[in-house]
């Protein structure tokens, strides 16, 4: 009778293990997937990025021999030089076997290493992308809640109101308009002043000054997603069963929203600041040019007037990379946070 039901209880014993294990191998599964599909399409946008760019008008020897004698015999050497007379699928093949020793060339323009230039330029992005990312995402959360718990009022009407037509401007001209609307209050350009006294407190002073301007532009254009996406997924809260329980067990207003509607509701936020955090550094590029200030963006666009073609491939890799990234990030923080993800 032992031995009968032996099997059975090695059975129930393995159950819960077996399905821990097919958990863990689907959770695998998942990740892999997911970063093979974020190589994949990293691989494309190297791709897509050496063609682009070989169709941009100009030519780089012509622009880097403006303004000095040469002959053709002069220009013919530098093209061969740079490697511009070969053709197309040998300088993909050349151009893609130095990303995969981690070399993004030389710049033809700085005559420098374009892994040292972005190294240069990054800190200065990531400073203003993520000081207004933390703003904009707080400040829309923010009226985002106010907005869906006063759903019709008129501060959901007016704060919605403004968002949507600041999300709609162009941000170079809404970054023109506040240069205009300024006047001299704070800096038109740069991120540090010649006569800045020395010291640790006066320099972060200098540059927090230099960041308004640029840091309001992108903050007016940005906050408008969070704001919405979190006044959508209250609203959805709102109505569910488990709201109508605590308020029917004496919590306030405030404590129901607080404890029980706005941590439902932040999951498709949390999610939606990731997928956004990339493309919040590559739309960078409008910003810092209006501003002049020294990041990638700035960096991109002084590439664009060469053209520059190795630090355009180069700039285009980090900055298509980052959105990548932040996309693959949100995927698996959304399989982290929503168990209906992981049950699918």
């Amino acid at each position: 009778m032992t031995d009968a039901l032996a099997p059975a209880a090695d059975a129930h014993e393995t159950g819960p293990s077996r399905t821990g294990r097919s958990g863990a191998h689907a959770t695998l599964r998942h990740v892999a997937g997911r970063v093979g599909g974020a190589l994949l399409s990293l691989l494309l946008v190297v791709v897509l990025g050496f063609l682009l760019f070989r169709v941009v008008p100009g030519d780089p020897v012509v622009a880097m021999t403006r303004g000095r004698p040469m002959n053709a015999e002069l220009i013919a050497e530098m093209r061969a030089r740079f490697g511009l007379d070969d053709p197309l699928p040998v300088q993909f093949l050349e151009h893609l076997g130095q990303l995969v020793r981690g070399d993004l060339g030389t710049s033809y323009f700085y005559r420098r290493p374009v892994a040292e230039l972005i190294g240069e330029r990054v800190g200065p992005t990531l400073l203003l992308a993520g000081t207004s990312t933390v703003i904009a995402v707080a400040l829309g959360l923010w009226l985002g809640v106010r907005s869906a718990w006063r759903r019709a009022s008129r501060f959901d009407q007016i704060s919605t109101g403004v968002a949507l037509t600041l999300w709609a401007m162009p941000t170079f001209w809404l970054g023109l308009l506040l240069l205009v609307v300024t006047g001299d209050l704070f800096p038109s350009g740069g991120i540090r002043s010649s006569g800045t006294p020395p010291g640790l407190l006066p320099e972060i002073l200098d540059v927090a000054h230099h960041m308004v301007l640029p840091c309001l532009t992108m903050i007016a254009v940005v906050y408008a997603q969070y704001l919405l996406v979190m006044r959508s997924s209250l609203l959805e809260e709102m109505g569910a069963d488990y709201l109508i329980t605590a308020k029917a067990k004496g919590l306030r207003d405030d404590q129901v929203r607080r404890r029980h509607a706005v941590p439902n509701a932040l999951l498709p936020t949390v999610t939606q600041v990731f997928m956004h955090l990339g493309l919040v550094v590559s739309g960078a590029i409008t910003v810092e040019t209006v501003f002049s200030w020294p990041g990638l963006g700035l960096l991109t666009y002084e590439a664009l007037s060469g053209p520059d073609l190795p630090l355009l491939q180069g700039t285009f890799v980090v900055l298509a990379g980052a959105v990548i990234v932040m996309n693959l990030l949100a995927d698996l923080l959304l399989r982290v946070l929503d168990p209906r993800v992981r049950a699918s």
